[in-house]
């Protein structure tokens, strides 16, 4: 057996490791490829930087490249997510040609690697519309949607739809944020790797160092919100929720920790407001972080009492789920997939307001018991349904139904990708 896919049986047990060698061998040697706009920043690539490689490790072949604009094309792109989460966003015409112009430059670029590939997952808007370049693709080709869909602004959904609509799937996170499509939908929450340095257990001095490195005073409760500085995070709000619930607790410090992405663009503004925000009261930490500060914000996180998502929308939130996985109560915006997260007064709590969340903060400092027994249904529920392997068990199935799924079952016994028909 492998030995990278070995290392999770301590942590979902032999049974779930076995299974996705069983799923996944038929399958063996198809060329998988995963295309998106960044290496680094976000939950899209700290899932591919695992995802590839145990995909690799049960005998795909799989990689992962990047498609990479300019400044227009960016804030192109930074405004169709804003539209697909709601905001009334006007693009104008010179954005919209930047974007064709480098989705067709990106497809020249990688036009050998994707003509060749069996199953290609072009992740959200930025290179979505690379399969109008390629009319004589061999493979499966999948549109996968991170952003919360609910309810986009139909001007904007009616010019990305124009190229989503010509894939063979379409995948979200969750059946509220997916839109109706000519083609077959497939619901795939994300995940977290336990074995990052981001999720691993640490020990007790490393989790310290973080008190003097940011100035926390470590006898005194702390509040953490990891998370880009993207006003959809609701960074504001945060800092609103902690000057409320300091009036009962005045002890109560905050942490502002994230960064930014390369392919977004209001990053750096959002982040001068915060520190704005946030000048006058030293017990408030606006932290920006470099994208490699992986046991920096695992530290963080397992130094906190309580921790923060208070978004506004959000795909999925995957800071809610590390966060869980260390046995932390989480108050989350009650949007998007936090509310699959979060379940209300078992994980967590779901909130509204600052009002919400301050109350809350208040409510769970005074209840430590509480906080403790929310933290240990947190880290289970995350065992259950949100780690990697589970993530990478679904897609493998999806795989499975585009090159198999037109019989009444699949006998994974019985099937030859390479003659796309049962053995």
């Amino acid at each position: 057996m492998n030995v990278t896919l070995d290392a999770y049986e301590p942590i979902v047990g032999r049974d779930v490791i076995d299974q996705l060698f069983q799923i996944a061998a038929p399958l063996k040697g198809m060329k998988i490829v995963h295309v998106n706009s960044t290496r680094v920043g976000g939950g899209v690539a700290e899932i591919l930087n695992k995802m590839i490689p145990l995909m690799n490790a049960l005998g795909l072949k799989a990689q992962w490249e990047i498609i990479t604009g300019t400044s227009e094309f960016y804030q192109c792109t930074k405004n169709f997510h804003n539209a697909l989460q709601g905001n009334h966003v006007v693009i104008p015409e010179t954005q919209l040609r930047e974007y064709e112009e480098v989705n067709a430059r990106c497809a020249e670029e990688l036009r050998g690697t994707l003509e060749g590939a069996d199953i290609v997952i072009i992740h959200d808007p930025q290179p979505a519309a690379l399969i109008k370049h390629f009319t004589n693709r061999k493979g499966k080709w999948i549109w996968r949607c991170h952003i919360d869909a609910s309810k986009p602004y139909r001007p904007v959904w009616k010019y990305l739809r124009n190229n989503v609509e010509d894939y063979d799937a379409s995948v979200f996170s969750l059946a509220a944020f997916a839109q109706p499509l000519p083609h077959p939908t497939y619901l795939i929450p994300p995940s977290i790797d336990p074995l990052t340095e981001k999720n691993i257990d640490l020990e007790p001095e490393e989790i310290a160092t973080v008190y003097d490195e940011f100035g926390i005073d470590p006898a005194r409760p702390m509040i953490l919100q990891v998370s880009r500085y993207d006003r959809f995070k609701d960074p504001l709000g945060v800092i609103e929720a902690y000057r409320l619930a300091k009036k009962f607790t005045p002890t109560l410090q905050l942490v502002l920790a994230g960064g930014g992405a390369s392919d977004d663009p209001e990053g750096a503004v959002v982040l001068e407001e915060v520190k704005l925000a946030g000048r006058d009261d030293p017990d408030i930490k606006v932290l920006d972080l470099p994208p490699d500060a992986h046991r920096t914000i695992n530290a963080l996180q397992r130094a906190s009492d309580i921790v923060l998502q208070k978004s506004i929308k959000e795909g999925f939130g995957l800071t809610v789920t590390e966060a869980l996985w260390k046995s932390k109560p989480v108050i989350g915006g009650n949007t998007g997939g936090i509310k699959l997260q979060v379940i209300n007064h078992h994980t967590g709590f779901l909130v509204n307001t600052p009002e919400g969340a301050a109350h809350r903060i208040r409510y769970l400092l005074h209840n430590p018991d509480e906080m403790k027994e929310m933290g240990k249904k947190g880290k289970e529920f995350v065992r259950e349904n949100f780690l990697l392997t589970r993530h990478l068990r679904e897609y493998l199935t999806l795989m499975l139904i585009l090159w198999f799924g037109n019989g009444d079952r699949i006998e994974l016994d019985r099937l030859d990708w390479r003659t796309n028909e049962r053995s």
